[in-house]
């Protein structure tokens, strides 16, 4: 069980501490477009944790700054519902043409607003995305979907799972990095109402 127990500011940067019976150590998390999290065990004083924001505080500042937009997302300009249909579309067309190739079926595609995955491969086949990745270059989009299709015939990340993803996308690595860099904003993106 955890509770929020104070908002602080370090370096104009808003800092939610929430404290947790299960913690056995502090942690820090900084959420894009979010508040950063401190969680920390029950029995930390408040005098620790302002030592551990005051030690942190650089490190705090250094990695917000790494956050800055970059993507030009516009969330005026984005419908989700819009997207959702649009994701649909383009992952079913992919989705159908990789299992012909690959030679495997899949149960049904479902359009979610997952917060930390871009894709994945229920036992039962149904092949689930991202809706935001429709946002991403075409290419992004693509790999995500190939790299769950092949789940249907690897249901692991093995090396033959690997060397099936490359060879039906050679270039999968420069996907990934993409992912690795612009994903936590895309992630983060919320249209506005």
């Amino acid at each position: 069980m955890s509770d929020t127990g104070r908002t602080l500011s370090v370096l104009d940067e808003l800092v939610v501490v929430r404290r947790s019976r299960r913690a056995k150590r502090w942690t820090i998390d900084l959420p894009w477009g979010e508040p950063a999290r401190l969680t920390v065990p029950v029995w930390m004083s408040d005098g620790e944790i302002d030592r551990v924001l005051h030690a942190h505080r650089d490190w705090i500042a250094a990695e917000r700054a790494r956050q800055r937009p970059r993507l030009a997302l516009d969330r005026r300009g984005v419908s989700e519902l819009e997207a959702r249909r649009a994701a649909r579309e383009l992952v079913s067309m992919l989705a159908e043409e990789e299992a012909s190739a690959l030679g495997v079926e899949f149960g049904r595609i479902q359009i979610r607003d997952q917060r930390t995955r871009w894709g994945s491969c229920s036992p039962s086949g149904t092949l689930s995305f991202n809706w935001r990745l429709v946002l991403a270059p075409f290419e992004v989009l693509d790999y995500v979907v190939v790299h769950e299709v092949c789940h249907l015939r690897e249901a692991n990340h093995s090396r033959r799972f690997w060397r099936l993803v490359e060879s039906r996308r050679p270039e999968w690595r420069d996907q990934r990095d993409w992912l690795t860099e612009h994903g936590p904003e895309l992630l983060a993106f919320r249209p506005a109402a």
